[in-house]
């Protein structure tokens, strides 16, 4: 009875089913897959989230993209990087994920085909199923960074419409850079594909000294910039994000009228948040430095460990919250990452969640305390050189 959208039962993973016993049992556990800030041990102000009882908070006045004062909010915080923003390119939605969903409806019909990046976050094949829309995926490649391997673009379907890029990317910390844009504009150019640019991550450069963001605003083909609360002030629970449009000012007017009847037939963005919104992107700045400090100092932490452990090597790390580990391929990563947790209380990612190509490749986020992380990181090394 239930939709094909859906995906079919699976049986539950044998991490997870490690998971649970170990939890069951009240053993300790060091996570290093949080992902969570709220759940990160950071100094969060007890006043935060004051605005979202204030008086005005009471008042339902629905704007399909969004209260303009929210909107402004959002476009004075872009500037922040350099971005040149109208506060009237900017539509507000709930979540990067319903931000997606909408460009889906306003891109595609039911059967058409969006490109997406691989190794990158598994949520992708979820969300397209949802739209009834196919995702077929591009390759990543590692040759000292992380590249876009062009040739896949030349098999791409008729029905394609949209290519997706995450910079940085989840996992791998990539940013795109300027060659890969030109080189991108000029494909959707050519044959009408709209570019979908999630920069949640933008706000962490740590390889990266002068990364490209805010993307839509750089090219003139339709493009579309997603961001949000989430992640650039450390805020997933008060549950806000944007679309940016970019692209010619004919195409963009096009766009944002296929928004505002989408968004309006939702009008899912809370009043509250909106009220919020101009506050917390002011105030959050102090959250989002604690939350760089803690990455960077891990990822120092994991990099110095490794010259300790030397059948183990990080990846290149340009941004982003994860750290991509490579170990020796001694066994599967599903039985190393089981192995791990049972044997050393240490979770991590397989590889494999991501879609890496190849074996054997562990993830870790660098959101963790920092004494949680040394530990666990070291516990991971060890065991996986072992």
């Amino acid at each position: 009875m239930l939709s094909r959208r859906l995906p079919p039962h699976a049986e539950i993973n044998a991490l997870t089913r490690a998971l649970a016993r170990r939890r069951a049992a009240a053993a300790p556990v060091l996570d290093l897959t949080e992902s969570n800030p709220t759940r990160a041990a950071f100094a969060y102000d007890s006043d935060l989230l004051r605005d979202l009882s204030s008086e005005a908070a009471l008042q339902y006045e629905p704007r399909a993209t969004g209260l303009r004062a929210a909107r402004q909010a959002v476009a004075r915080d872009q500037a922040r990087r350099g971005a040149v923003v109208d506060s009237e390119q900017i539509v507000l939605t709930a979540s990067t994920s319903e931000a997606y969903s909408w460009l889906f409806k306003l891109l595609c019909d039911p059967g058409d085909t969006v490109l997406v990046p691989r190794p990158s976050y598994p949520l992708f094949d979820h969300l397209t199923s949802l739209e009834g829309v196919q995702a077929c995926p591009f390759g990543l490649e590692y040759h000292a960074r992380w590249t876009i391997d062009f040739a896949a673009f030349g098999t791409a379907s008729p029905s394609t419409r949209a290519v997706i890029l995450v910079s940085p990317n989840n996992p791998t910390g990539s940013y795109v850079n300027a060659d890969e844009v030109d080189r991108l504009a000029d494909l959707c150019r050519a044959r009408g594909w709209a570019l979908i640019v999630d920069e949640v991550f933008a706000d962490y450069a740590l390889d990266a000294e002068h990364p490209l963001t805010d993307i839509a605003t750089r090219v003139d083909v339709p493009a579309f910039t997603l961001g949000g609360l989430s992640k650039t002030v450390g805020l997933p629970q008060v549950k806000l994000g944007w679309i940016v449009v970019g692209g010619t000012a004919e195409t963009r007017a096009r766009a944002l009228g296929g928004l505002e009847f989408i968004a309006d037939s939702f009008l899912s963005v809370s009043t509250p948040a909106q009220i919020a919104a101009a506050d917390l992107l002011e105030r959050g700045a102090g959250l989002r430095a604690q939350i760089h400090d803690r990455v960077r100092g891990n990822l120092a932490v994991l990099r110095a460990l490794t010259r300790e452990f030397t059948a183990c090597d990080v990846l290149r790390v340009e941004g982003g919250w994860s750290a991509v580990i490579r170990v020796p391929a001694t066994r599967s990563e599903e039985q190393l990452v089981v192995d791990l947790l049972e044997r050393e209380g240490v979770l991590v990612h397989p590889g494999y969640f991501f879609d890496f190509p190849r074996e054997a490749f562990v993830v870790a986020s660098l959101l963790p305390p920092s004494d949680v992380f040394r530990e666990g990181a070291a516990r991971l090394l060890r065991f996986a050189q072992s």
